[in-house]
């Protein structure tokens, strides 16, 4: 008995002696900027007392200013409603191109291969074309518009405060699309067969049996999605800044580009700093959420 923990405790030791190293990396890597960035944010860092290390703290006077200006909860909804707006009809759509994809028909593998082109290409690149595609002179979306006459005259897309910020939520629907029809075609995949052959024999159909196997059974999966998207959809940035800038009047403003804006335009790197805590306090609820979900149902399980 002696022995093989003696064996136990050696062998818990080489293990951690692999882990140590991505540790270590993650620490310095990760956990030293989320560190800095709370410490940074209670101080009044700027362009003039960092040069001269004049920096005062300040405690919780950056996040009561921050609040007090009218972009900050601008950026804040904007987040949400960019957010939410995208990861209904990503995941919506992604769900029904799953399903499709699903199927055993000659075309599905190619052309799920030929959807994955708009995930795989650059988001800076995605959004300059759509920056191009969009324009109100010669963009080929307003020149098609115009040309089946669904509009009367070419419309300002990505200048216009009232259609800016439904054009980039388009523009990120259209990226993430594959994103959710991968995830959610390997979940059907993980679905037996046998359960919907027996499904149909006691005489259920389709519509029965999507709503008491696929979804019942795709319940972690679909969470997983939904999860992932939030978090990749709440923190982008390149999209937004490369698109619109975050204008018109801030009708695109988001807490990614609100902290950009901050730390690296106005050069004020303790509200920059806080307003990324912000962001980060955000997305810590969120994966909150999403762990006492996942407990919930492995309870159920």
């Amino acid at each position: 008995m002696a022995k093989s923990k003696k064996k136990l405790s050696k062998g818990n030791r080489v293990g951690y002696a692999f882990v140590l190293p991505a540790l270590i990396f993650m620490l310095a890597l990760v956990g030293f900027p989320i560190i800095y960035n709370f410490v940074l944010s209670f101080y009044n860092m700027d362009v003039m007392t960092m040069g001269q290390h004049t920096e005062k703290f300040v405690g919780f006077q950056n996040y009561i200013d921050l609040f007090q200006v009218p972009t900050t909860k601008t950026s804040i909804i904007n987040t949400i409603v960019f957010t939410v707006g995208s990861i209904i009809f990503q995941f919506i759509l992604g769900f029904l191109l799953a399903i499709l994809f699903h199927q055993d028909f000659k075309l599905a593998k190619p052309l799920r291969g030929v959807l994955l082109i708009s995930w795989m290409i650059p988001v800076t690149v995605t959004a300059l074309l759509f920056k191009f595609m969009l324009s109100s002179s010669g963009g080929v979306i307003n020149t098609i518009l115009v040309y089946l006459h669904i509009i009367p005259k070419p419309l300002d897309f990505l200048v216009s405060s009232d259609l800016a910020m439904p054009s980039v939520i388009g523009i990120n629907i259209w990226i993430g699309i594959p994103f959710n029809m991968v995830l959610l075609t390997t979940g059907l995949s993980n679905i037996p067969e046998s359960y919907y052959e027996a499904a149909a024999i006691d005489g259920a159909n389709a519509v029965q049996r999507f709503f008491k196997i696929t979804l019942p059974l795709m319940k972690a999966s679909m969470l997983s999605v939904i999860i992932l998207g939030v978090i990749y959809t709440f923190k982008v940035f390149d999209l937004i800044w490369v698109g619109t800038g975050g204008g018109p009047v801030d009708a695109t403003e988001v807490l990614s580009t609100y902290a950009y804006r901050l730390s690296f335009t106005q050069y004020s790197f303790s509200k920059g700093a806080a307003t990324a805590n912000i962001l980060f306090v955000m997305l810590l609820v969120v994966g909150i959420i999403y762990i006492k979900l996942i407990g919930k149902d492995e309870v159920m399980n």
